[in-house]
């Protein structure tokens, strides 16, 4: 066993008295906090590098021995392109401002892509990560975070492609294409709500992880991807829609880049939820952070 330096070097008078108490400065005890508890922010920016390094890792095992690599970022959007395509044209679905179906369906694709593949994997992330959960001691939140997080990642990754895209068929993106970023920051905080509290579920109860699939193939149906709120949603069901996060952000995500009217009341109604959800999920964590040792 390697004893801790400060030991090594105790002064002498230390070393006659075997029975004296310690110096409570080279003890750290963690202890777990009972009830209801805020995030640690400072915590969690003392163990930023490790963060990084969990993004990183994901990154890198999402893409290890594969011939595509992060090709298969691009690919999957692009496929359910031409499925949604066949679908809104089959259903007769129109679109504004007479934009090409493949364009309005790619900008929506983006953070629903984001949304569909990061919220799975945050919920899975404490189960899939049982040795450094019950082995290490750091904060807990950056695994959920961390697995949401890669598939930020590839939402960038497909910003060129959609580009060429609009290229192909001639669409000039608006110049409020520069707050795409909030609306990035929206579909992952989105993603991490229901995520975050669905891994502190899944910790107790394995049947959760069951359950994302279908909460996914759910939402997916009530998310205007192949479709716009505008003219499509009654107006007197959108507000209740609209509690679902990703219907005004994703709608509003492509608003922001073609240029269309903004669903003011949808997004705000979602982004709301978001808001709230991902609040409420980080409490519970934090509550139920205690007991994962024992469960996971």
């Amino acid at each position: 066993m390697i004893e801790p330096e400060a030991t090594l070097a105790a002064p002498a008078h230390r070393r006659d008295a075997p029975h004296a108490p310690a110096d409570p400065a080279l003890e750290v005890v963690i202890r777990p906090t009972p009830g209801w508890r805020a995030v640690n922010w400072a915590e969690m920016y003392e163990f930023r590098e490790l963060l990084g390094y969990l993004v990183w890792r994901d990154v890198a095992a999402r893409y290890k021995q594969s011939v595509l690599g992060p090709a298969w970022a691009l690919l999957q959007p692009m496929i359910m392109v031409v499925i949604f395509t066949f679908v809104s044209r089959f259903l007769s679905i129109p679109m504004p401002d007479g934009l090409p179906a493949p364009v309005v369906i790619f900008a929506a694709l983006i953070p629903w892509t984001m949304f569909a593949q990061g919220m799975p994997a945050a919920a899975g992330s404490l189960v899939a990560s049982i040795n450094m959960v019950t082995k290490v001691y750091f904060p807990r939140l950056f695994l959920p975070f961390a697995a949401a997080a890669v598939f930020l990642v590839d939402g960038i990754l497909t910003l060129p492609v959609f580009g060429l895209l609009l290229a192909y068929y001639g669409v000039a993106p608006s110049w409020t294409i520069v707050f795409l970023p909030v609306f990035y920051l929206l579909t992952l905080i989105a993603a991490l709500g229901i995520g975050v509290a669905l891994a502190a579920l899944t910790a107790f109860y394995r049947d959760f992880k069951h359950i994302v699939p279908f909460l996914v193939q759910i939402m997916m149906y009530v998310t205007p991807v192949f479709y716009t709120i505008e003219p499509t949603i009654p107006a007197r069901w959108r507000p209740v829609l609209a509690l679902n996060p990703m219907f005004g952000i994703t709608d509003g995500f492509r608003a922001t880049a073609l240029g269309l009217p903004m669903p003011w009341v949808s997004l705000l109604i979602s982004t709301a939820s978001a808001l709230a959800i991902f609040t409420a999920a980080l409490f519970y964590f934090r509550r139920s952070e205690r007991l994962f040792a024992d469960h996971v």
